[in-house]
């Protein structure tokens, strides 16, 4: 998986679908890509930094491939 590190094993919400890409695991050895669908993924800071979060209910918005997400 190549998402960003925080948010890994994390629980956010699909905020919106941005479309099909090529593969990025896939292009960074020059091969030719699979379309996946990038999504955007939204992430309450409570849930990202527990206790140490400063602003709790703040939120980050991060792009993750289809692939790179499980469902709850």
């Amino acid at each position: 998986m190549r998402a960003p590190f925080y948010v890994r094993g994390k629980t956010g919400e699909v905020e919106r679908e941005i479309g099909p890409f090529g593969n990025p695991e896939q292009l960074a050895y020059g091969l030719t890509a699979e379309k996946k669908t990038l999504y955007r993924v939204r992430f309450s800071m409570q849930e990202l930094w527990g206790e140490t979060a400063e602003n709790p209910t703040d939120t980050v918005d991060v792009e993750v491939y289809a692939h790179w997400l499980e469902e709850v």
